[in-house]
């Protein structure tokens, strides 16, 4: 693997698999493959779980791991030929180049614009970095796509499964403002490399790409799709047709009553979440949920793209 900009990335998804579930078991397995190795990793928008978890992935590595946040006080201009007279304090022409000189491996976070679908699905700023770095780049969440997260579900999954092909859900929640749609778009990618019996679930007009959903079922009743479900997966996201826009529906809300209706399924998120909102308490709390986990599974996902890519540089 020379990078990871997308699931497609992955050569061998149940390989990789395997060696983050390695990695959970003894972190520090392989501390010395990132010896003298340096992981640059840059945020346009704040995280908790990515900063945190990419950060110990690297040191348990042996990296040296040097984080930096863009969104306030260094933002980066990615346009071309553009008067730069605003807030943008350096272009990407000069930073991608610059910051490859700096790193062994550069870790990149950015967000959509939620009002331009066609340059957000261009995946637009991370495209531009990649293009003009000169050293390997990580997604750590792009406007569209959201593959570490991915991974570190598909390692959730595997962990607490009970079958091999077990039915997953994938439920729209409400939410009180608009959010991107990478974290489902790569969790059906994923679920649909690995041949999982997927079900996708959401209000009509809170529609996904097609070009992501493709030929995986869509059922409009959410009572319905939870029938059977050995893992519901909840995540609110905006429409793509009405571009960036998003409707408050409660009745959405993952409880228990519609968790009843499944096969005692694992409850997922990828945090942070809105108790009471996306989730109930009585639902999140549960033995039967595994978001702590989850989150936990970030560090290790992480850790085995590091040391793919540090072991084919």
């Amino acid at each position: 693997m020379k990078q990871y900009l997308s699931i497609d990335d992955i050569p061998d998804v149940d390989a990789l698999v395997k060696k983050a579930l390695t990695f959970k078991k003894d972190p520090l397995s392989a501390n010395k493959l990132g010896i003298g190795k340096s992981l640059l990793l840059l945020f346009s928008n704040p995280s908790l779980r990515t900063r945190l978890s990419t950060e110990m992935a690297g040191k348990n590595l042996g990296m040296r791991v040097t984080t930096m946040d863009l969104s306030s006080g260094w933002k980066l201009e990615y346009e071309d030929g553009i008067t730069m007279n605003t807030d943008k304090a350096e272009h990407i022409q000069e930073a991608a180049r610059v910051v490859s000189q700096y790193a062994d491996i550069i870790g990149f976070r950015s967000f959509p614009s939620l009002v331009d679908r066609e340059k957000d699905y261009q995946d637009f700023q991370i495209q531009r970095l990649a293009n003009l770095a000169s050293k390997p780049i990580i997604n750590m969440e792009s406007a569209i796509r959201h593959p570490l997260q991915a991974l570190a579900d598909l390692v959730t999954i595997m962990e607490h499964s009970k079958s091999k092909n077990p039915k997953v859900v994938l439920s729209w929640a409400p939410h009180p403002k608009p959010l991107p749609q990478a974290v489902a778009n790569s969790f059906i990618n994923m679920m649909r490399r690995n041949e999982m019996d997927l079900v996708i679930t959401h209000p009509k007009g809170m529609d996904l790409a097609p070009a992501m959903v493709k030929d995986t079922p869509v059922e409009y009743d959410q009572f319905k799709a939870f029938k059977g479900a050995d893992f519901v997966y909840t995540k609110s996201w905006s429409s793509y047709s009405n571009y960036g826009q998003t409707a408050f529906l409660p009745d959405w809300m993952v409880d228990k009553e519609k968790m009843k209706k499944t096969n005692q399924a694992k409850f997922m998120h990828c945090l942070p979440v809105r108790r009471n909102v996306v989730v109930a308490d009585d639902v999140i709390d549960s033995a039967d949920s595994v978001v702590i986990s989850q989150a936990n599974n970030r560090t290790y996902a992480a850790q085995a793209i590091l040391s793919e890519i540090l072991s084919n540089a």
